[in-house]
């Protein structure tokens, strides 16, 4: 292999890290250190879709608290990430298939787990989940959606935390900070003329910063999605999907009473 071949290789793992199917095949060496942190990557990535699924389903915080765990049990006493299988949809659409046959079948399950003692997967905080619950628009999402629009605005959310660790990395928190609204709002010049006084900059370096932060972020949120899909050719077709939940969620904003 040549030096060029050699170096596109290494850019390609740099674009596509070990993904959340790379988690599941780790998950399945059961009894491992590795497989528990596996699992437990899965769990705390996907928990709180899950439970706003579920509490759009009809249940209580308590209620749903205690289905999630029990389907997180249920996940791994019947090694259902053994059959997992990349090559046929996306895991979190396995996730909620899953899910919906737990949810079928939850008296069975739930006498199941009670007899083989059940097991605490997962921490959660008490207050979390409601709390945050609360402030999911008002809208007549189904379960489904829902599920779909929490897995995007949390996805979001950590190519957001890891680009504010970038800048700040290189000193330019207060930049990046000035600058963040312009991922998602809609802006016109006097709102970068706002913030290049702000920042004592010019309106032109405030127009080539917030260009430099929207590539930035791409890459980010590109590395994220990389992460739940089997292959980096299924990126782009998730990334507008994705701007299609966050653009849903925008035109959804007033909180829960």
């Amino acid at each position: 292999m040549s030096t060029d071949e050699s170096n596109d290789e290494a850019q390609k793992g740099q674009r596509f890290p070990a993904t959340h199917w790379t988690d599941i095949m780790a998950s399945r060496g059961e009894g491992s250190a590795a497989a528990g942190e596996a699992l437990n990557r899965l769990c705390t990535s996907y928990w709180y879709p899950i439970y706003a699924y579920i509490r759009r389903k009809g249940h209580s915080d308590a209620d749903a608290k205690d289905i999630a765990q029990g389907f997180f049990h249920h996940v791994l006493e019947r090694n259902l990430l053994g059959s997992a299988d990349r090559t046929k949809g996306k895991f979190r659409s396995f996730l909620l298939g899953a899910l919906n046959y737990f949810l079928a079948n939850l008296y069975e399950f739930e006498r199941a787990q009670k007899r083989g003692g059940g097991a605490v997967l997962i921490s959660l905080d008490d207050k979390t989940g409601e709390e945050r619950y609360a402030l999911e628009p008002v809208d007549d999402l189904s379960p489904e959606k829902l599920f779909e629009r929490r897995w995007a605005l949390d996805l979001h959310d950590q190519a957001i935390l890891h680009l504010r660790e970038d800048y700040c990395r290189q000193g330019k928190e207060q930049l990046f900070q000035h600058l963040k609204p312009f991922l998602i709002d809609q802006t016109d010049p006097g709102d970068y003329a706002n913030v290049a006084r702000a920042l004592d900059m010019s309106p032109g370096a405030v127009t080539t910063a917030s260009s430099r932060l929207r590539s930035r972020y791409g890459e980010f949120i590109n590395a994220e999605i990389a992460r739940t899909v089997a292959s980096p050719e299924e990126i782009p077709s998730e990334r507008r999907y994705i701007c299609e939940m966050l653009c849903l969620a925008n035109a959804s904003s007033d909180p829960r009473r």
